[in-house]
């Protein structure tokens, strides 16, 4: 191979590279300005200005003018004819799906209730069709899905897309997820519990947004965490990392779906909730207690706040291990505010070791109840196989800026 030859392969390499290296910039986040992007890639803002451009030419990606800190910027999103991705939530009681876009955008979603203890079969066959019901609604088909993203309520082996630890979700032990949705609608899926995908949405679009380190809580008919660690949700082997619902709480307490004795899932779940409230207001389901949290009941918001102070005291020994900058809590049980919020934020702050530095913050999630199934369509987003290709006839050397278009941001 002459060297000339062996030059234009090497720049063609790099182009490709290049062009690669902005494409899945932009996948991972959403959309960035041109600054924004050339700081995240690394690459010159007249390297990134003309890799924009030709991929604007190509209709992989839309610029819009947007504002940073009062100045005009050029915001670049993957165009929404690259494709749509599917976020699917499995919740104890409940299945939500979202259609959205390379933007973060939603374009479609709907709840619908669900039995209690409902078997893996019949829940992904609804899945299954009211994501078709959902395409059909704006127009739009399976070709247009880039991929399915799935949370459950337990510890799922992101490598086979099963639940990892059994008892934890009847009726769901055993299954390939994944493989089970994949054959019913013929698109890559992609399974995850259902506090990690919190987790990754509140750290992407959320509270935690722009923190490196934090914890997602979510409370809700058990209690898990997601965990953020530069950035990158730690799931630990086969998945059980942050499943703090099966800490032991109380030695003597009552026997756990896992088997163990007295986790905290038997004193702040639902059934535990609830259990004290009974012989004064009759039969009662979780919604119940939220709602009547929140239209002030004493009663109730005694027991919530109780629950809130034994998940902060375990959420406080996560976070003397972990060290996260922030601790998100969502779940339905947020809803009731600083009921829950204040008492498990007093907790964590007791019994975490003070930092002068960055001091801990204990926040809502920003997301609320959608928390999860945004957590489901970005894992779906980024994900999604975007093959790239540099033009011939482009040249994009990496190097100090040069002439082009740049943002009027910096």
């Amino acid at each position: 191979m002459s060297r000339r030859a062996a030059a234009a392969g090497s720049q063609t390499a790099l182009r490709e590279a290049n062009k690669a290296l902005v494409v899945g910039t932009v996948q991972r986040y959403g959309g960035l300005t041109q600054v924004e992007l050339a700081a995240a890639t690394g690459l010159s803002q007249a390297t990134v200005s003309t890799i924009v451009r030709e991929l604007l030419a190509a209709g992989l990606v839309d610029t819009a003018v947007t504002t940073r800190s009062g100045r005009r910027a050029q915001l670049v999103t993957l165009a929404r004819r690259v494709g749509l991705a599917v976020g699917v939530q499995v919740g104890h009681r409940h299945l939500r799906v979202a259609l959205g876009d390379f933007a973060h955008e939603v374009v479609a979603e709907q709840m619908l209730p669900l039995p209690y203890e409902h078997p893996s079969d019949t829940t992904l066959d609804r899945a299954a069709l009211l994501v078709m019901e959902l395409l059909e609604r704006i127009g739009s088909g399976l070709d247009d899905v880039v991929g399915i993203g799935v949370g459950v309520p337990a510890p799922v082996d992101t490598d086979t897309g099963m639940v990892s630890v059994p008892g934890l979700l009847r009726g769901w032990e055993g299954e390939h997820l994944g493989q089970v949705l994949t054959k019913r609608l013929g698109r890559p899926v992609h399974v995850d519990n259902d506090a990690n995908l919190g987790a990754l949405a509140e750290s992407t679009l959320g509270a935690a947004r722009g923190y490196r380190d934090a914890v997602y809580v979510r409370a809700s008919y058990g209690t898990g965490a997601g965990i953020v660690i530069n950035g990158h949700v730690h799931r630990g082997f086969a998945g059980t990392a942050g499943e703090i619902g099966h800490v032991q709480v109380d030695p003597t307490g009552h026997i756990c779906r896992c088997g163990s004795r007295g986790c905290l899932d038997t004193v702040v779940g639902a059934n535990a909730l609830v259990e004290p409230l009974r012989a004064t207001h009759g039969s009662l389901a979780l919604r119940d207690v939220i709602a009547r949290t929140r239209d002030g009941d004493p009663g109730f918001a005694r027991v919530v706040a109780d629950a809130g102070a034994v998940i902060g005291a375990v959420v406080a020994g996560l976070g003397t291990a972990v060290n996260p900058q922030c601790v998100v809590v969502g779940g339905e049980l947020s809803e009731t505010g600083e009921v829950l919020l204040g008492p498990l934020r007093e907790a964590v702050r007791r019994r975490v070791l003070l930092n002068q530095i960055a001091p801990l913050e204990v926040v809502p999630a920003a997301l609320g109840q959608r928390a999860e199934v945004m957590g489901a369509l970005v894992l779906a987003l980024r994900s999604a196989d975007l093959p790239v290709r540099a033009e011939e006839d482009v040249e994009l050397v990496d190097g100090a800026d040069g002439p082009g278009d740049q943002d009027d941001e910096g």
